[in-house]
């Protein structure tokens, strides 16, 4: 059976969450983060993204992201997520999946909730 499609409201924004492998520290290192960071940042630029806030973890990261309505949003996390795992099997001399599964996106509904994730 195929995935749900995700629908991502425009004007809306989204508390992002994608977590490693198994739960593993696959962000521990700091070289790591950073290759994060700067596709994320690479993603803005391209895409346009409009970044709030992020935090990266050593296994796993959280973004709070608006959305403008032009398909943003899964292209940037297409591309951060593909490159840095690219990026770390090819070190690491490793095949296989770098993140878990699909990130999960969860709607912020209230300025107070808002608050709350900027925390």
């Amino acid at each position: 059976m195929p995935r749900a499609n995700r629908h991502h409201l425009p004007g809306h924004v989204w508390h992002i969450t994608h977590r490693c492998h198994k739960q593993e520290f696959l962000l521990k290192f700091g070289r790591d983060r950073r290759l994060w960071r700067y596709w994320l940042y690479e993603a803005r630029r391209r895409y346009g993204l409009c970044v709030l806030n992020y935090i990266v973890t050593s296994n796993h990261v959280h973004l709070l992201l608006r959305d403008e309505g032009r398909g943003e949003i899964p292209r940037a996390m297409q591309l951060i997520a593909g490159r840095v795992g690219q990026a770390y099997n090819r070190r690491k001399g490793r095949k296989g999946a770098f993140w878990e599964d699909r990130y999960h996106a969860t709607a912020v509904a209230t300025r107070t909730h808002l608050a709350r994730c900027l925390v």
